[in-house]
């Protein structure tokens, strides 16, 4: 029963048992209770209506670490006085957060402080408005009209100076190999077989199911773009966000997409999670917004590990360059990673897992044969400066030495 209903029934009762008794003390509870009532009904009936909810995150877009905050606006149809307002919202992981406003009239702002977020997506929901009267004896919960916000935070990409595959590749002798712009040409569709054409051009696959002689049709294209694979395996996951593995392979990810954007390279970021996103980038500024928004939305979420999604059919795996940013220690992605480094120019970083749980670190075997095959390879570690390691400088020390 609310307090309106209440006071009246009870301002009601007051005054039949006053009239009864003839108690004066009685009459006045009675009136008092009654008027309270009265006045408390007026005016949730003036002020029960829907109340539009705007709001705005600071600084926009946001990158981890920063300090967030959440704008709420709050406007009303009434200009009733209130004796107090409060919002209540979810903001994902982060929980329920509520925020007491001050304004006058119909409009009332105020800001939620988020701290310093980790990166990722916090969704703004379940938004709640509570009103309450001067007197302090009712609250109202009026309908929220206005839609909820999402809290978008980027991971911190390190400006990279040169990248350690620049460097060149080690031979087994500890020569160094330059690396060269490739050039060739893509298997791009397949026509009849016309007299005279030879027959290394035959596709063998779609001429047994159709029956006749198909020939492929062959591109030329320079590879001149790179691809960057950000595994998402989640058993390679370790450590709390902001400071786990997976951070640091996102962080990773989007600082080799960068550097290559910024030399005016197609980059395409290539995600192993469920959603298996595919984003292009060809300018360091313009473009990257995709990128950017892509790593923040990043989970440990694959359904495969590396060495599956290597193996399967992927519409990328005719761009030039691969980076390949993992924490696997499975061997079957090791020999796919080889695999792959026959047809196409192929790095790798890898993020030391153990590292992130203050565990030993150690040599990964699997790595280690990557580098005797002239792959160049990169080791993060937890603390470890991104601008150091994967930067060229490594690389030509180990070939200096």
């Amino acid at each position: 029963m609310s307090f309106t209903r209440g006071g009246l029934a009870l301002g009601a009762i007051a005054l039949v048992a006053a009239v009864a008794s003839g108690s004066r003390v009685l009459g006045v509870v009675g009136v008092g209770f009654l008027l309270a009532g009265g006045v408390t009904w007026l005016w949730v009936w003036l002020v029960n209506g829907p109340v539009r909810v705007s709001q705005a995150v600071a600084p926009a877009p946001a990158t981890e670490g920063d300090r967030v905050r959440l704008g709420i606006d709050v406007r009303r149809g009434s200009r009733v006085p209130l004796g107090s307002m409060v919002v209540r919202v979810t903001v994902g992981r982060l929980g329920a957060q509520s925020l007491r406003l001050r304004g006058h009239g119909s409009r009332a702002v105020g800001e939620i402080d988020l701290g310093r977020l980790p990166r990722g997506v916090f969704t703004v929901s379940g938004t709640e408005v509570v009103l309450g009267d001067l007197l302090g004896l009712v609250s109202l919960t009026p309908r929220v009209v206005g839609e909820n916000a999402s809290v978008i935070v980027r991971p911190r990409l390190t400006l990279l100076e040169g990248l350690f595959s620049d460097a060149g590749r080690m031979a087994g002798d500890g020569r160094r190999i330059l690396l060269r712009r490739a050039a060739g040409f893509d298997f791009h569709s397949v026509r009849e077989y016309e007299q005279g054409e030879s027959l290394r051009r035959v596709h063998w696959p779609t001429s047994a199911r159709r029956g006749q002689l198909m020939v492929k049709e062959l591109e030329d294209t320079a590879h001149d773009g790179v691809v960057v694979i950000l595994d998402c395996d989640a058993r390679c996951q370790v450590g709390v966000p902001p400071d786990s593995s997976f951070d640091a392979a996102v962080r990773v990810a989007g600082s080799l997409a960068q550097a290559h954007a910024a030399r005016g390279r197609l980059a395409l970021l290539v995600s192993t999670g469920r959603e298996r996103s595919v984003v292009p980038v060809r300018s360091s500024a313009a473009d990257f917004d995709g990128i950017l928004s892509t790593l923040a939305r990043a989970e440990p979420d694959a359904r495969d590990g590396l060495a599956r999604f290597l193996a399967g059919d992927q519409q990328w795996a005719s761009s030039g360059e691969i980076a390949v940013v993992t924490a696997t220690d499975d061997p079957a992605a090791f020999a796919q990673i080889l695999a792959l480094a026959t047809r196409r120019t192929v790095s790798v970083v890898w993020i030391d897992a153990a590292s992130f749980a203050s565990r030993p670190t150690r040599a990964e075997p699997g790595l280690l044969r990557l580098a005797a095959h002239g792959i160049p390879t990169a080791v993060v570690r937890r603390g470890d400066d991104l601008g150091v390691v994967l930067s060229a400088r490594s690389l030509e020390a180990v070939a200096r030495g």
